[in-house]
Parts: structure tokens; sequence; C-alpha cells
């Protein structure tokens, strides 16, 4: 089995940076350092691994955004891929949601022979995850989310996905779109002459416009506020005063137990 396999890459604020509300009630990013999405690292970096050991032959990521949005396809170059595809929104790009998101995508696998579709789980910015599962069902293609573990069996894909009710194991056929957990691969490092090399692969900037898509916002922020400060915490003497403290504040009642 070799085939060509897409990652779509989002553009994030770096996860070592705190973020800050202006006082327009929205994140400013100004003078914020920003990175390729840590879930999107992780499918990129497994799919480099299908590569290597022979499953794929071709590897292109993908974003959807502004110009300056090719830092993040040039990083993913640097760690491997082969070519990167930028799909300009222009002015809708601060509204783009997860169902414009995957229609643009869906609409570039028009043109294109890809036998897999491998990205994070979700972005750490909306951390909404929904791209992935809106795509398969645009395609028509079995998906597999939150994967820990990938491998390639004949004919589709063996998937291990794990949640808060435990890890499943799945085979799909044939193409798919699969998410990556952060468990599903640990990225490899970017050095400096991977990339020199960047600069010479390819990178196609394609206008939204003419995919014909639709980038009308099927939902929008209301509101974003600070979280709440924290308050300081009570210490006890033993589990005796332990258990009369968590009673006090009726734990036990309002998870459930």
């Amino acid at each position: 089995m070799t085939i060509r396999i897409l990652v779509p890459v989002k553009r994030v604020v770096d996860p070592n940076v705190r973020v800050r509300l202006s006082a327009a009630g929205a994140i400013d990013t100004a003078g914020l350092k920003m990175s390729l999405n840590p879930f999107d690292e992780c499918a990129l970096e497994k799919a480099l691994q299908l590569k290597e050991a022979g499953v794929a032959a071709h590897v292109t990521v993908l974003t959807c955004g502004l110009p300056t949005h090719q830092d993040v396809l040039r990083t993913a170059l640097a760690m491997g891929a082969d070519d990167a595809v930028l799909i300009d929104t222009g002015a809708a790009t601060a509204t783009l949601d997860s169902l414009a998101v995957a229609r643009l995508i869906a609409a570039h696998m028009r043109d294109a022979d890809y036998g897999l579709v491998l990205c994070g789980k979700q972005a750490i910015d909306g951390d909404i995850g929904g791209v992935a599962a809106m795509l398969a069902a645009l395609l028509g293609w079995p998906q597999a989310l939150n994967a820990s573990a990938l491998d390639a069996v004949e004919g589709g894909w063996r998937v291990s996905c794990g949640d808060d009710a435990g890890t499943s194991t799945w085979q799909l056929d044939g193409p798919a779109v699969i998410s990556a957990d952060l468990r599903l691969a640990e990225p490899r490092r970017v050095t400096l002459p991977s990339i020199v090399k960047a600069k010479q692969k390819p990178l196609a900037v394609l206008e939204a416009g003419v995919t014909g898509t639709s980038l009308d916002a099927q939902s929008s922020v209301i509101a974003l506020n600070d979280p709440p400060v924290r308050e300081a915490g009570v210490k006890v003497d033993g589990v005796g005063a332990l258990l009369d403290a968590l009673a006090a504040q009726r734990v036990f009642e309002t998870a459930g137990a």
C-alpha cells in the first residue's frame, strides 16, 4: 500500500504563551509567538513515520487562513512533509468555523488522490475538535477519532482510540479520516538544515473563492471571559477532617455519587 496522506494543520498561539483578553473582550495575539497546533504536530509525525515505513509515498500539509500562516507550513515542511497548500480565506479567516474548514479541505481533495487524512483531534485555541468528523461525513469516508495508535493493515487501518470510557480498537477499510491524540507520536525536532531545505519545497497558495465553498460561519463566539480567580485551599488535619470538609461542600451529591 503506497498512498498520499493529507495532514490539515492550524496556526495557533504557542502553548507555552499565556494569552490575555483585550479591552474588547477578544484574545489579543499581537506580539505573541504563534506555532503549529501540538495535536497536528503529532498527526504529521505519524504521517511521516508511515512514509518512512513505505506505507505512504507522499505527505501534504494544508492550512486555511492568511498568507502570514505560511510559517506553520514551513515548519511542517522542515519536519519532512513533501509539499504544502495554503487556502487563503482572506477576511473570512476571523470567523472561520469547523464546518467551513472541513468544506474547504473536501473541496481541495476533489482534485487530489489521497488515501488518508490524518489531523489533530482538536486545536488548542477553540478546543472544538469537529473538523475530522465533519470532513469524514462530507467525504463519506470511515473515521476514527482520538487515535493513540495507528497501523496499516491489508486494505485499511487498525486504530486504537481512547476516551473517558476506555480504549477501543477499530479497523477501517479503504481511505479514512483519523484524528490524532498526543499519544499517537512524539514530534521530531526541526534542525537548521531541514529549515533551509524546506524553503525549496513547493508551497501552493489557493484562493478560497475558486473552490465555490461557502465560508459563512454556522457558529459564533458569544463572549470570552477570564476564568474566576481560584480560592485559597484549605488544610485539614486528617482523613476524618477531609471527609467532613467534602461533606460540607456536598461534593458527593453534586457528583452524583
